[in-house]
């Protein structure tokens, strides 16, 4: 039995985000870009003229500014937080910097376990004010008309530039660490998620109405090191969020072996890059999970028929299956146009409205 689009009730941005979130029918598939505040629009180029990422990031108004931009240009399903992984780094002791062409930068790196044992566990509210701030200036604004996002990092990529002190081809020193030293590792994830529970949970309270988890890098690792090494870190925060009462959504990238592990921890969506077509993605993380994802990011700098074959393709794969997130496979290139993503909403919108629905 199908059920016509048609005969579901039209939605603000919020509603169908949310339900898309719970698997349930939708009006039209949500959609959302990753890094859509920032990066290719006039406006945050203009600002960023004045302000680096992190101070953007560590000022309320600047940061609900920016994550407010998108809405009116895109016409986008949720409004995602300005911000960076690397924010509680400091709370915790870290001597940290952002550079915009290498990335996160820890000045006293984390080996041992004195190290470790040094990094302090603060609750969000004291180490990172500025961030429940942003949130709840952003969730005003929005009136609940478009859902609010919260970002934090995945322990594991938190990890990662903890111990290596600088991004790196292959992260080999802090891998090694995981390999010879366990005991230290395995401290050095307990506390991380310490704080990361504290500070999802924050978000929860300022208003996010979901919170992706950010494990950019964890694709580095094979099936048996994640579960071993990282899956039960991943599972705390991720019930964390459930248990604050937000959705939470879990995401890596070059992860295609990793899904069904990713799927045990939790998330009720699982993001997933280009490198898996997302029908057979969606079959490794089971139908308990919604999922998000995964036009190629570069594919928005090709002309804009090959844009709309693109993420027609993905469209037709799910034939609007309830639980379906429409994103990219990562985040928004900074040469991308504007106007393409723009029309890509319309698109992915106008897909839905004309399809019909499986029920089952």
């Amino acid at each position: 039995m199908q059920l016509s689009s048609q005969s579901v009730s039209t939605q603000t941005g919020v509603e169908r985000f949310l339900a898309a979130c719970q698997r349930q029918q939708t009006d039209t598939t949500p959609v959302w870009f990753m890094r859509q505040a920032g990066h290719c629009l006039a406006e945050y180029r203009a600002l960023r003229e004045s302000y680096d990422i992190l101070t953007i990031a560590r000022t309320p108004e600047l940061c609900s500014q920016v994550s407010l931009m998108p809405i009116a240009q895109y016409g986008v399903d949720a409004a995602v937080m300005y911000t960076d992984i690397i924010l509680p780094f400091p709370g915790m002791g870290l001597q940290t910097e952002l550079d915009p062409a290498r990335g996160p930068i820890v000045r006293n790196p984390v080996r041992t376990m004195q190290d470790v044992n040094a990094l302090r566990v603060l609750a969000a509210e004291e180490a990172t004010p500025f961030v429940m701030e942003a949130i709840r200036i952003v969730k005003q604004a929005l009136a609940r008309k478009q859902a609010v996002i919260g970002i934090a990092g995945g322990p594991f990529t938190l990890a990662l530039y903890m111990v290596e002190g600088v991004p790196t081809r292959d992260y080999s020193t802090a891998k090694t660490l995981m390999y010879q030293h366990p005991d230290i590792w395995h401290a050095l994830m307990n506390k991380i998620t310490d704080v990361l529970v504290s500070y999802v949970q924050a978000e929860a309270r300022a208003g996010a109405d979901a919170i992706q988890l950010f494990d950019s890098n964890v694709g580095i690792l094979g099936p048996g090191a994640y579960i071993q090494f990282v899956q039960p870190y991943s599972r705390r925060v991720l019930a964390a969020i459930q248990q604050a009462g937000a959705q939470s959504i879990h995401f890596g990238t070059g992860h295609a072996s990793l899904l069904p592990a990713m799927a045990q921890a939790g998330g009720d969506v699982i993001g997933v890059d280009w490198r898996v077509d997302i029908d057979q993605a969606w079959q490794q993380i089971g139908s308990e999970h919604g999922i998000m994802g995964n036009l190629d990011p570069t594919l928005l700098l090709a002309p804009w028929e090959t844009v709309s074959e693109g993420s027609t393709a993905i469209l037709d794969r799910l034939q609007r299956r309830p639980g379906h997130i429409f994103n990219l496979g990562h985040a928004v290139h900074p040469a991308t146009n504007p106007d393409y993503l723009r029309r890509l909403v319309d698109a992915v919108h106008n897909y839905s409205v004309h399809t019909t629905t499986p029920t089952s």
